[in-house]
């Protein structure tokens, strides 16, 4: 759902590594190696999608892996709260409303929607819950 898709482009002029992610076009990243562009990717993507959250617009889902793309994984908060922000969207739930749900104030909601601030996982799964979504988990091996 949300692993994206990067595709590495080296750049002769600058002699770095350019990330791109056609699912979230405000991601923007680079790096000296191939590693480095990677995982500086990590923080574009977390910054992409705070800026969608910001902005009140979906998080579109990855799309499938193309030949020559990575796939990166986003940090399981972060996923979980794009997943709620999404779910917000789609029932039509302002932030008033799940504070209400929840029984908390408008600024924690805020926190649960802010991709920097280290919220409780359980926190987020049972606001998710509120909105009729349901957490599931998979481990791989890489």
């Amino acid at each position: 759902m949300f692993n994206y898709p990067i595709r590495l482009e080296y750049d002769k002029e600058t002699a770095v590594y350019v990330a791109s992610c056609r699912d979230l076009p405000l991601f923007n990243s680079v790096g000296d190696s191939v590693d480095e562009a990677l995982l500086e990717s990590v923080d574009g993507l977390i910054t992409a999608i705070s800026i969608e959250i910001d902005e009140r617009r979906p998080i579109s889902n990855a799309s499938a892996v193309e030949d020559g793309e990575y796939v990166l994984s986003l940090p399981i908060l972060v996923t979980m709260k794009a997943a709620l922000h999404n779910a917000m969207i789609e029932t039509g739930t302002r932030k008033a409303d799940l504070a209400r749900r929840l029984g908390q104030k408008g600024p924690q909601i805020d926190r649960l929607l802010d991709v920097e601030h280290s919220s409780k996982v359980e926190t987020v799964e049972l606001a998710l819950h509120q909105l009729d979504r349901k957490l599931d988990i998979a481990v791989h091996v890489v």
